[in-house]
């Protein structure tokens, strides 16, 4: 074999190899721009890891497109300009391992935000105290899910948004940022999702109701329960308690009893002290008459 059919080999087989790559670059590339994805779809993971793993690898992408696309199609340079979203997703999918991810719902973010990036960024701006320009870049990227979660994906609870978005910060975002991120997606979720955030307060009103209701409950079982004891406690020693006679304190109705039977023996001493004072003046007058009678003798 000569050198010349060597490197025709070489260069067919580098051809070869460079159409595949290309070839899977522009399915990737189709898919990403065309295909409508469901989240329900059974060839993707659908569990909440996956998803959550999805809204990772949709903040990494959007924190690329916000840096170098959007920002030099905003101030009219050239340089990174033409970095669209489906390109960077294509370049995650072929350089990372994402068979744990929900590759439908991170397509459709990649998608979808930067297409609706206008009425998003309106919506947070009206609850932001500063002008979005000056937001970090991590920042923007992190609201830009919530807000489109918020807005399009009615069936993930407002609650759970607003806490996966606090888990994008915790890896991804500054240590305070959360502290804005969530005051603007709390006050997003009461626009948006006005019925869903008073029917969760008014739940949350009512189970707090109810747990400040019972030790109420309990404390006035309690008391009265502690009163029973004292009241238990006042009777026996009343009955217990010992005279100064040492003798047991009776009752009111023993004391009638008393008095009762003191009345029918009244007439009966009365007669015995009669008949007593004159048995004494029956002696005395026997007495006198005795020394009368010796006198005169």
């Amino acid at each position: 074999m000569t050198d010349q059919l060597k490197r025709a080999i070489s260069a067919a087989k580098t051809a070869q190899t460079n159409d595949k790559q290309a070839e899977a670059t522009r399915i990737a590339s189709s898919s990403a721009g065309d295909q409508i994805f469901d989240m329900s779809e059974s060839s993707y993971k659908t569990s909440h890891t996956a998803i959550r793993k999805a809204r990772r690898f949709a903040m990494q992408g959007l924190y690329e497109w916000l840096v170098t696309d959007r920002r030099f199609d905003i101030d009219g340079k050239l340089g990174w300009k033409d970095n669209a979203p489906h390109d960077i997703a294509a370049r995650t999918r072929a350089t990372n391992a994402m068979h744990t991810v929900h590759i439908g719902y991170y397509h459709e973010m990649m998608r979808d935000i930067p297409e609706q990036i206008e009425a998003l960024d309106v919506l947070i701006s009206q609850h932001l105290d500063r002008e979005i320009d000056k937001l970090d870049t991590v920042e923007h990227a992190i609201l830009l899910i919530g807000a489109y979660e918020l807005q399009n994906r009615l069936e993930i609870p407002y609650k759970v948004v607003l806490d996966e978005a606090m888990k994008l910060n915790n890896h991804f975002g500054a240590t305070d940022a959360h502290k804005l991120i969530n005051a603007v997606l709390d006050k997003m979720a009461v626009e948006l999702r006005a019925i869903e955030v008073e029917a969760d307060s008014k739940a949350n009103l009512r189970t707090s109701q109810k747990a400040a209701a019972k030790p109420v409950i309990k404390a006035d079982i309690n008391a009265e329960n502690n009163a029973d004891i004292e009241d238990s406690a006042d009777t026996a020693a009343i009955e217990e308690k010992p005279t100064t006679s040492n003798k047991p304190r009776i009752s009111a109705n023993n004391a009638t009893v008393k008095r009762n039977s003191a009345s029918k023996l009244l007439p009966i001493l009365v007669t015995l002290k009669r008949a007593k004072k004159r048995a004494k003046k029956r002696l005395k007058q026997t007495a006198l008459m005795q020394t009368a009678k010796t006198n005169h003798e």
